[in-house]
């Protein structure tokens, strides 16, 4: 799919899977302002589910250092649209917080369902 489309679908995917875009970073636009250097279209969206990141920051304070969870949408060389996203599990494991793993573990689940929705959402 073009990517615009795929910036869209990613963004109504983790809608429908209860995240929110907090932040979108156009990495193409900010290497062209700030290094004047041509770059392939790459967006970072930092993904955030209230309720999830609210258990989260229950169990732990610094979690917030980890929120949000980044999902990247780009352009790769022969014209394909990827669309990955962080491993919850992998990167809370940097705190050593055993609440945190349940938690941790569900996000990891619903953004996998968020991402893998994606091709459907434009069929």
């Amino acid at each position: 799919m073009p990517f615009d489309a795929a910036i869209a679908a990613t963004t109504e995917a983790l809608k429908d899977h209860g995240f929110g875009v907090l932040t979108d970073i156009d990495v193409q636009a900010t290497l062209k302002k700030k290094l004047d250097v041509a770059f392939r279209p790459y967006r970072i969206l930092g993904a955030c589910n209230p309720k999830m990141a609210y258990r989260a920051l229950q169990a732990e304070d610094k979690i917030g250092t980890m929120l949000p969870c980044n999902v990247v949408v780009q352009q790769r060389e022969d014209g394909t649209v990827e669309i990955s996203a962080v491993d919850p599990v992998a990167s809370m494991q940097a705190i050593a917080n055993p609440a945190l793993a349940e938690t941790a573990e569900e996000v990891r689940d619903v953004l996998r369902k968020a991402v893998e929705a994606i091709p459907a959402a434009v069929a």
